[in-house]
C-alpha cells in the first residue's frame, strides 16, 4: 500500500515566525528532515528558504508544532529555537542557493514526523520518471501566515510545472510552478505524489513520491504579481544538510556559471515571499 504523502509532509511542516520591532511579524514555511548524524545518532534537521532567517533580526524564532490528544484532536503547541548565538547565525547555508538548515531538538512526538532524506529527489529521480512541463505537483506553505486550522497544519496548494528542461540540475537549479506565491510561502516543500501508476519509468504497482524541491520565490514584474513560483531543487537541500557534518567555513560549490532563465527573471525583479 503506497503511503500518502501529503499527509505525511503536512505533519513533517512547520510555520516559522518572528515579530520585528515594528510590532509586525515575519511568517515563513519550513519541513522537518530525518539525518542521523555519522555515528548514527538520531537527528532532526529543519530546513527553509536562506532569506528567511537572514530576515529575521532576533535570536530565537517560533516552530509551529502540534500536539496530538488522546482523543484524536490536535493543539497547536508553538516552541522557540535558537537561530543565532552571540549575533551569528547558527544554521547552514547553501553557497549559490537559497537554502538553510539547521539541526533541532523537536518534541520526541514531533521528531517521528521528520521525513527521510531519502525521500528528496536527485537528478536520477527526474530523469528516471521524464519529469517535466504540465506535470502536477503539491506545495504546502503558509500564505500570508495562515494556516488550514487552528491546530497550526499547512495549507495545500497545487500547481503545474511552467517550465523546460528540468535537468540537469547544474545547468537548471531552479524550476517554475504555475501557482500563486504569497509571503509566508517560502521554504515549503514541493512534492509530486502521483498515483495513476501510468508514469514512465514507474512499475505498474508503484506510485511515484517524492520531494522535488523548496518554493523560495514568487516572480513579480514591476507590481504585478505574475503567479509563478520558483521552485529550488531538491539536490540543493541535500548538499545543505550535508554542510552539517562539515566544518563551519565549508560550502558548496560558488554560484554557478550557466544559471537558469528564472535567475534571469529574478533580476526584473522578483520578489522572494
Amino acid at each position: 500500500m503506497a503511503l500518502d504523502m501529503s499527509v505525511y509532509l503536512m505533519s513533517a511542516t512547520v510555520q516559522l515566525e518572528q515579530p520585528l520591532p515594528d510590532g509586525s511579524r515575519t511568517v515563513a514555511t519550513g519541513f522537518l528532515i530525518s539525518d542521523p548524524t555519522p555515528d548514527g545518532q538520531p537527528r532532526v534537521v529543519l530546513v527553509t528558504a536562506d532569506h528567511v532567517f537572514k530576515r529575521m533580526p532576533g535570536e530565537k524564532a517560533t516552530v509551529g508544532f502540534r500536539v496530538h490528544n488522546a482523543d484524536g484532536s490536535w493543539k497547536y503547541a508553538p516552541e522557540k529555537i535558537t537561530i543565532r548565538a552571540d549575533g551569528k547565525p547558527l544554521w547552514r547555508h547553501h553557497g549559490a542557493r537559497d537554502v538553510a538548515a539547521i539541526t533541532i531538538t523537536a518534541p520526541p512526538e514531533f521528531a517521528k514526523a521528520a521525513i527521510p532524506l531519502s525521500w528528496l529527489a536527485t537528478d536520477e529521480t527526474f530523469a528516471k520518471y521524464q519529469l517535466g512541463p504540465g506535470d502536477e505537483m503539491m506545495a504546502l506553505g503558509f500564505p500570508q501566515g495562515l494556516s488550514s486550522n487552528a491546530a497550526g497544519f499547512p495549507i495545500l496548494r497545487a500547481g503545474r510545472v511552467a517550465s523546460y528542461p528540468l535537468g540537469p540540475s547544474d545547468a537548471f537549479p531552479t524550476f517554475l510552478l504555475d501557482f500563486r506565491v504569497f509571503p509566508g510561502n517560502s521554504g515549503g516543500p514541493v512534492y509530486l505524489d502521483d498515483g495513476l501508476h501510468r508514469r514512465a519509468g514507474a512499475p505498474d504497482n508503484q506510485d511515484v513520491q517524492f520531494v522535488a524541491g523548496m518554493l523560495t520565490q514568487e516572480v513579480e514584474q514591476g507590481d504585478q504579481n505574475l503567479e509563478i513560483g520558483i521552485v529550488t531543487q531538491a539536490r540543493y537541500i541535500r548538499e545543505t544538510v550535508a554542510l552539517l557534518d562539515t566544518p563551519p567555513d565549508a560550502t558548496p560549490a560558488a554560484p554557478l556559471a550557466t544559471t537558469y532563465a528564472t535567475d534571469s527573471a529574478a533580476k526584473q525583479p522578483v520578489a522572494a515571499p
